[in-house]
């Protein structure tokens, strides 16, 4: 395929779609309740304004946390005042909306109503919040009993600005991050994400102009950008100025999609450059046309298929690996001394860092890759799970350059997910 295709393609299976008259629906019904319990007034859909990606319009598929201000009445500032006062406009929100949805999970949550819809997943978080004459926001935070400011009309203005300049292209490339970072397991908050994007535009005007023909260079620039950022623990946002906090490093899986990007361009036109450039972005890049053409039964899973992803948290995985009358070792730590696996060991694959609450649920996937495993039509890679409490026990089998991956999924989402190559040397069994 060309270029032009794999990127167009990307994009168009990145677009919200269909959900997105379902947010309209529950963002409309949300107001409607709000309207109705603080101003008296029936059917009003006005006085709210979605913010977060989905409101610089930067969001994509999958999105689960949709972030809302509902604008209070500004005659009800003074009787929110007080200490308490934060706590009591969250409690009279979340209670209009119970009213409204008796059997949802609604509850504060610190700055924010958090209302959690289990027939589609999403969550919206709604923020009630005083609008200023400078079009900023003040917005209750019940742990610092006080009300703070926040700026979000100056971050969409920022995103509009430098999406116009760039012929759509900062969105095109915010959209394409998200992808890279649900694909990847990258713990990267939007705001960050967009902010990042606009720095990276502040630097060059290569692709001001460009269309998808040089989307290949453009995201082989922009991951050689972050890759070189140095370590920051927050950046200070587009448009607003306000900080963002960095919450882990995402240099290491900037290098690597650089690294994939360089191999994707140097197999231009082969089928192996739209499976580089899925590594990269995940399921949305379409496969090349010939890859239909198979001598053997593939029975991979995707994840993104069977739930919404939309990562937020952090898991890491390692793997003990054991043979009778040897010490047993870590697998990363063979990695790392670029060491590959012989045959008969037992592989036991386990979380070793997870800041997800529970409870979740946790699920493996377990792919052979390579010449032998086409050989033998034994890739396997289904979504499965645990087969020893919330881990994995596995045995080496045959030559390849295997993948293990493991998800962690939080009412219903995808919100953590890490990965582990398993190399098999030649001798393997």
């Amino acid at each position: 395929m060309e270029v032009s295709e794999i990127f167009g393609a990307l994009l168009e299976n990145l677009k919200v779609g269909d959900a997105s008259a379902t947010i309209a629906m529950r963002r409309d019904e949300i107001t409607k309740a709000l309207n109705k319990d603080f101003r008296s007034i029936d059917g009003v859909t006005s006085h709210r304004l979605m913010v977060g990606s989905y409101g610089r319009h930067t969001a994509i598929r999958g999105v689960s946390d949709l972030d809302m201000i509902f604008i209070l009445p500004s005659s009800l500032r003074d009787t929110y005042s007080s200490e308490t006062g934060p706590r009591r406009i969250l409690t009279r929100v979340k209670d209009a909306l119970t009213a409204r949805y008796p059997n949802t999970d609604i509850r504060v949550d610190q700055c924010v109503v958090r209302v959690q819809f289990t027939s589609n997943k999403f969550k919206f978080e709604i923020q009630p919040a005083f609008e200023n004459d400078d079009g900023s926001f003040d917005y209750p935070d019940t742990k610092a009993e006080g009300w703070k400011n926040t700026k979000p009309r100056a971050e969409i203005s920022a995103t509009k600005e430098c999406n116009d300049r760039t012929s759509t292209n900062m969105r095109n490339l915010a959209r394409m991050t998200r992808a890279w970072k649900d694909a990847n397991g990258v713990v990267i908050g939007g705001l960050l994400i967009d902010t990042l994007v606009y720095r990276f535009f502040s630097t060059t005007t290569t692709y001001d102009d460009k269309g998808t023909l040089w989307f290949d260079f453009m995201a082989r620039d922009f991951f050689e950008f972050l890759m070189n950022e140095p370590d920051k623990s927050y950046y200070l946002a587009l448009g607003s100025n306000q900080q963002v906090t960095v919450k882990k490093r995402f240099q290491a899986k900037a290098k690597k999609a650089y690294n994939h990007c360089l191999e994707a361009i140097a197999d231009e036109g082969k089928a192996s450059a739209n499976k580089k450039w899925r590594q990269i972005f995940g399921t949305a890049v379409p496969l090349a046309a010939n890859e239909s053409a198979r001598t053997f039964t593939n029975t991979e899973q995707f994840i993104e298929d069977q739930y919404p992803v939309d990562i937020s948290r952090s898991v890491t995985i390692d793997c003990k690996v054991t043979q009778s009358g040897w010490r047993p070792e870590s697998l990363r730590d063979m990695l790392r001394n670029k060491a590959w696996l012989l045959p008969n060991k037992d592989l036991d694959f386990t979380i070793t860092e997870c800041d997800v609450p529970q409870p979740y649920t946790v699920k493996w996937k377990v792919l052979n890759r390579g010449n032998e495993a086409e050989r033998r039509d034994h890739i396997r890679g289904e979504v499965i799970p645990p087969n020893r409490a919330v881990a994995r026990h596995e045995r080496t089998s045959f030559r390849g350059e295997h993948l293990v991956e493991c998800y962690i999924i939080k009412d219903g989402i995808v919100v953590a997910r890490d990965s582990i190559d398993v190399p098999i040397n030649a001798n393997a069994s």
